[in-house]
């Protein structure tokens, strides 16, 4: 099969599947506020298996954000984080022949989630103190959203990967050649 076609169709699969795991996260209330537990961040585990992810993830998260309703700089600063969280969960995946990691590639299993989780740990704080102006400070929001991303990333975004590490060579292509 044509690898540019099966690129796109998985990131596309992968923003369908981020836009309804969030909806679904919107209906159980949890999508939004100062604890935000999205099931679609699981997913940013996903350019430790494909860097199709990457453009899947930013887009799901993007389309996910207009769809409900979210201000202007959270669509755009929000979807970035995501964007920085698959970009450093892709890099992560890529052992470096120097790397500590590279002895040990479990090692960088483990340590999948946290660029995500770092990345909104650090952005999504602003935007709720400066676009939303919620009550709070710049550290709480920090570790209530912390809070949410370990919960969204860490530990459903690791179940998921313990699931998909068995079948990753039956849905993911590894690298574009």
């Amino acid at each position: 099969m044509n690898h540019k076609v099966l690129y796109l169709v998985q990131a596309a699969v992968i923003a369908a599947l981020y836009v309804v795991f969030t909806m679904l996260a919107r209906m159980l209330g949890l999508d939004s506020g100062v604890i935000q537990v999205r099931f679609s961040e699981a997913l940013t585990i996903l350019p430790f298996f494909t860097p199709a992810a990457i453009p899947g993830l930013f887009a799901g998260c993007l389309l996910s954000n207009l769809l409900l309703g979210n201000l202007p700089l959270d669509v755009i600063f929000g979807s970035l984080a995501t964007l920085l969280g698959a970009l450093g969960t892709y890099f992560l995946s890529r052992p470096l022949k120097k790397d500590a990691a590279a002895a040990n590639p479990g090692i960088r299993k483990w340590l999948a989630p946290v660029p995500p989780i770092v990345a909104n740990t650090l952005i999504v704080p602003f935007i709720l103190a400066y676009v939303y102006q919620f009550e709070g400070s710049i550290p709480y929001f920090m570790l209530t959203v912390g809070a949410g991303e370990v919960i969204s990333c860490g530990i459903l975004g690791l179940l998921l990967m313990g699931v998909l590490q068995k079948y990753r060579k039956y849905i993911f292509i590894s690298h574009m050649r």
